[in-house]
C-alpha cells in the first residue's frame, strides 16, 4: 500500500505540470487581455503609457517565457497579486473564497450520501415496486434538470410565491451570506446557537441545489449497484444457508456494492468545488466558484491560475483516495 501510494503520489507531478500547462494557455488564449479594462476606463492613455503597463505585468513576452514564470513563483508559494483585488491571489481564494465553498459543498455532498445511499438501497430492495417506480421518477428529473433551472425555481417558490401566498410561511433568503461573523461569537455579541442558525438558514436552497444532482445520480447508481451484487451467487449461497435477510443485505451485499460509490464520490468532491459556480452566482454566495467566474470575466490571470490549478490538484489527489478507498471497502482488494 505505501509503496502504491508513493508511485501514484510520483505520477502526479507530471500530471499536474501539464494540467497547469493547459489552464495557463486557455487563459492567455482568451480574446484581449488584462489591460482591455484599464484602457477602456482611461480612454486617454498614450500608446507608450500601454506598452509600459505590458512590459510592467509582463504581457509583451512570449507566453511560454510566462508560464515559466509563474511556475517558478507558484513552486516558491508565490501565485501572484490579484489585478482586481489588489491583495495576494493565494489569500483571496484559500482564506476569503475556499472555506466557504467548502462549507457549501461538504453539506451538499453529505446530504446527498445520507438521502440517496438508503433510498438507494430501498428501491433495490423493493424492486418494481410503486416505491421503486416513484424514486426512479424522481432520480431521472433531478438527474436531467439542469441546475441553473433547479436553483432559480427554488427561490422563485419559497423567497417569493409561497411567503407571499401563504401567511406566515417563512421567507428564505434570496442569497448571500450572513451578517454574522466567527468573530461576533468569540466576542460576545452574538450565541453559537445563533450563528450557525443563520448560516444554516442561508444555505439552505444553495446546498439543496448542489446536492439534487449527485442525490439523483448516486441513488440510481446505488441501486443498479447493490441489485447486482445481490444476484451472485454468494447471495444465493448466504440465504441458503438460512441467514436472516438484514444479515444477507447489510453485511453481504451493501459493502460490495457500496464500490462504485467510493469513485463517484472520490471523484464528485472536486467537481462539486468547482461545479459550484452557477449555484453561488444564482445564490450570490462568496466562494471559490464564484471567484472563478468573476476572475475569468474580468481577465484576473493570477486568480484563476490560482483556483484552478487547486481543482486539478483535488481531482488528481481525490482520484487517489478512491482508489485507496477500494482496500478499505473490498477486502479482497490489495495494493502490493
Amino acid at each position: 500500500m505505501f509503496a502504491y501510494t508513493v508511485r501514484r503520489l510520483l505520477q502526479m507531478i507530471p500530471l499536474l505540470f501539464a494540467a497547469s500547462v493547459v489552464i495557463y494557455a486557455l487563459l492567455a488564449l482568451q480574446p484581449g487581455d488584462p489591460l482591455d479594462e484599464l484602457r477602456r476606463q482611461n480612454p486617454r492613455m498614450t500608446a507608450e503609457q500601454f506598452e509600459a503597463l505590458k512590459r510592467a505585468y509582463g504581457l509583451d513576452q512570449p507566453l511560454h517565457i510566462r508560464y515559466f514564470k509563474w511556475l517558478n513563483r507558484a513552486l516558491r508559494g508565490d501565485l501572484g497579486y490579484s489585478r482586481t483585488y489588489g491583495i495576494p491571489a493565494a489569500e483571496y481564494v484559500f482564506v476569503q473564497r475556499l472555506p466557504k465553498t467548502l462549507i457549501l459543498s461538504g453539506l451538499a455532498l453529505t446530504l446527498a450520501l445520507v438521502v440517496a445511499i438508503p433510498v438507494g438501497v430501498f428501491s433495490a430492495v423493493r424492486q418494481y415496486s410503486l416505491a421503486d417506480y416513484a424514486i426512479t421518477f424522481l432520480s431521472f428529473v433531478g438527474f436531467s434538470m439542469p441546475v441553473f433551472f433547479l436553483g432559480i425555481l427554488l427561490l422563485y417558490l419559497f423567497a417569493i410565491v409561497l411567503p407571499e401566498s401563504i401567511p406566515g410561511f417563512p421567507r428564505f433568503p434570496t442569497g448571500g451570506v450572513p451578517g454574522v461573523l466567527w468573530e461576533d461569537v468569540r466576542s460576545g455579541a452574538v450565541s453559537l446557537w445563533e450563528f450557525l442558525g443563520q448560516w444554516a438558514w442561508h444555505l439552505v436552497l444553495p446546498v439543496l441545489t448542489l446536492s439534487a444532482l449527485q442525490m439523483a445520480e448516486w441513488t440510481r447508481f446505488m441501486r443498479a449497484s447493490l441489485l447486482e451484487v445481490l444476484s451472485q451467487d454468494y447471495i444465493r449461497t448466504a440465504r441458503a444457508k438460512g441467514l436472516a435477510e438484514r444479515v444477507v443485505l447489510y453485511k453481504h451485499a451493501l459493502r460490495n456494492a457500496l464500490i462504485p460509490i467510493v469513485t463517484l464520490v472520490g471523484l464528485a468532491i472536486p467537481g462539486v468545488l468547482g461545479g459550484a459556480t452557477i449555484t453561488e452566482t444564482i445564490f450570490s454566495y462568496p466562494g471559490m466558484g464564484r471567484a472563478i467566474f468573476d476572475a475569468l470575466v474580468e481577465k484576473d490571470y493570477n486568480v484563476a491560475m490560482a483556483a484552478l490549478a487547486f481543482l486539478a490538484l483535488m481531482t488528481a489527489l481525490f482520484n487517489l483516495l478512491a482508489d485507496l478507498a477500494y482496500a478499505v471497502v473490498d477486502p479482497r482488494i490489495r495494493y502490493s
